[in-house]
């Protein structure tokens, strides 16, 4: 959650005229019904249960998220490699178990960097039921109550909704924000994208920030609302007696939906705010004392997060979600299809391989059989084995034939059972030793203007501060001693065919910090959407350095190629940059 309210005055969204029906006692291992008169989401009239949500499976996201941010300098801060991978993992997750995902670039947020969208494709396009949570965290610590707890209750219960395969009333869409905690700008720069029509299909929106504080309450944004009604209602069966989140207002993803006239709610569990002595009174926990005790610091680990409350928060997003948007009936056998790599490079008279990898999504388990069409003249493709049980590989070989049709197409594969599932494969076909090679960077050592270079004001210079390595131009991001962003990148296309290639570029690192353990300012390089390395005034050295790297598994892709570099509020740090090269031969 961002730490400071956006506005002080936001009128609560409240929308009258619902009615939900309780049992006489409090229903305690499973969700109860929900009717309502006149609401502007519309549960179904006959749903199936929802399912209960494992806790485990939730926490184990949690562990996951908290290794990357220890491999990753010990945060998730947006446009952080710590990010990067974060996102990397929940889309692959989601990708294999058939979502449609897209990633979203912020150009302007304060770090650019993506927001995750998947949808699952079942339901009327125009009716969208949203859920979303931030993915980033602060720079302070790894972000696991604020907020891997509602990326990771999102991710499993996207999770289920797949493995279920239900019938869908409404369109189901979850979305995970990079930059909340700067501003949030991810859930702003997305809302401002949508159309009026975009914005009038998407029927209400549900935010989930900070889901397992420590010494949590049960908070509910707008919890008088018909939007907040299947929340409310889940919670009320439990006895837990949610409260208005007041402490949240303003301060999370769901600010820029409301703005818009989207109906918003949301679960809390609590930040900085004090427990009273009634709330521990009802919720139990320690009065007067935060609801997260760690919130935006180092100490928020998988051990600062409640397994109850989680756990709550959890199924209560399964029985809104089901509520809301899942019809009757009973869930059919399915099955997904991925492919990876999803491009390959081959010369004529070679061949190379891919695995096809299929999921029982839904039901039980059935036999798939696969076949590829869309292979140029020449091409041929084939499976091995050629039929598999969903949950099962194949390895498909693709050779072409000296006379092979060159360029570069798109295969489909289709596994074909009781129902039709494909995946898509981009395949360049060179001519023998057809290899383009030499260097495919432009104005490497920046001594022709700027492009096709795209660069913040002022960081290729000659100025005199910090020399080039060879003539009289660099790339000098940062050194400024105050808090700043900038970039640097460009388009590439990398050749296919060759043998080998290798990035490189000389790195100087010149510092005012005195630290010798703290990462304070950095440089990241990425390839597409691949961080290659973090560098920062830890690796201040005099002079500079070579940095080389294989990007082989570009080879054919038109890629963009990114110097990011992000200085703290004080202490300057330079990075500068000259003669980069991608060399392929």
């Amino acid at each position: 959650m961002r730490g400071r309210t956006l506005s002080a005055g936001i009128a609560l969204a409240v929308f009258t005229g619902m009615t939900v029906t309780l049992a006489a006692q409090p229903v305690t291992a499973s969700p109860i019904a929900a009717t309502a008169a006149a609401r502007p989401i519309a549960a179904p009239a006959a749903v199936l249960a929802a399912p209960d949500i494992s806790v485990s499976n939730v926490q184990a996201h949690l562990t996951q998220f908290n290794s990357i941010a220890s491999s990753n300098g010990g945060n998730r801060r947006a446009g952080s490699a710590g990010y990067t991978a974060s996102l990397t993992y929940v889309k692959s997750r989601l990708q294999a178990a058939g979502y449609t995902v897209s990633e979203q670039y912020c150009s302007s947020c304060t770090y650019p960097s993506n927001n995750l969208i998947a949808e699952w494709p079942g339901g009327p396009a125009d009716q969208v039921v949203m859920f979303g949570a931030h993915l980033d965290g602060v720079s302070a610590g790894p972000g696991i109550n604020d907020n891997a707890t509602g990326s990771s209750t999102l991710l499993e219960n996207a999770l289920v909704l797949a493995g279920q395969n239900p019938t869908m009333t409404k369109r189901v869409r979850f979305a995970w924000w990079t930059d909340e905690e700067q501003g949030l700008n991810g859930s702003r720069f997305y809302v401002n994208s949508l159309n009026a029509t975009q914005r009038g299909y998407i029927k209400g929106y549900y935010n989930f920030d900070m889901v397992g504080s420590i010494n949590g309450g049960y908070f509910i944004n707008r919890v008088t609302s018909t939007t907040a009604a299947p929340l409310k209602a889940y919670w009320d069966s439990l006895g837990l007696q949610p409260e208005e989140n007041v402490e949240g207002q303003g301060r999370s993803d769901d600010y820029y939906f409301q703005q818009a006239g989207i109906p918003t709610s949301g679960y809390a569990a609590g930040a900085s705010a004090r427990k009273t002595s009634a709330q521990a009174a009802k919720w139990g926990g320690t009065a007067n004392s935060a609801y997260d005790p760690c919130y935006h610091r180092a100490c928020d680990t998988t051990a600062n997060v409640s397994a109850t409350v989680l756990n709550r928060a959890a199924d209560g997003v399964a029985y809104a979600l089901w509520q809301l948007a899942v019809g009757g009936g009973t869930p059919t056998n399915d099955f997904s299809v991925a492919v990876s790599p999803t491009a390959r490079t081959v010369a004529r008279g070679a061949s190379t391989t891919a695995a096809v990898v299929t999921a029982t999504t839904s039901g039980s388990a059935q036999s798939v059989s696969l076949s590829a069409s869309g292979a140029p003249s020449g091409v041929s493709v084939s499976f091995s084995p050629s039929s598999v049980t969903s949950g099962g590989s194949a390895t498909m070989t693709l050779t072409a034939s000296a006379s092979a049709a060159t360029g570069t197409v798109t295969i489909t594969v289709t596994g074909t059972g009781s129902v039709t599932r494909s995946a898509s494969l981009t395949l360049t076909v060179t001519g023998t030793g057809g290899c383009a090679g030499g260097q495919v960077i432009g104005n490497g050592g920046f001594e022709t203007g700027s492009a096709p270079w795209t660069a913040s004001t002022g960081v290729i210079t000659n100025a005199s501060g910090q020399p080039a390595r060879t003539g009289s131009y660099k790339a000098w991001l940062n050194g400024y001693g105050s808090t700043r962003t900038e970039t640097l990148y460009q388009s590439v296309t990398v050749p296919a065919g060759c043998a080998s290639y290798t990035l490189s570029f000389w790195l100087h690192i010149d510092t005012a910090e005195t630290t010798g353990s703290t990462a304070y300012d950095r440089l990241t390089v990425q390839v597409g959407s691949t961080t290659l390395a973090t560098y920062s005034n830890l690796n201040a050295a005099a002079g500079y350095v070579q940095r080389t790297f294989n990007v082989a598994a570009y080879a054919g892709q038109t890629v963009t190629l990114r110097f990011n570099g992000t200085e703290d509020s004080s202490l300057q740090t330079s990075f500068v940059i000259d003669d980069v090269t991608l060399q392929a031969s």
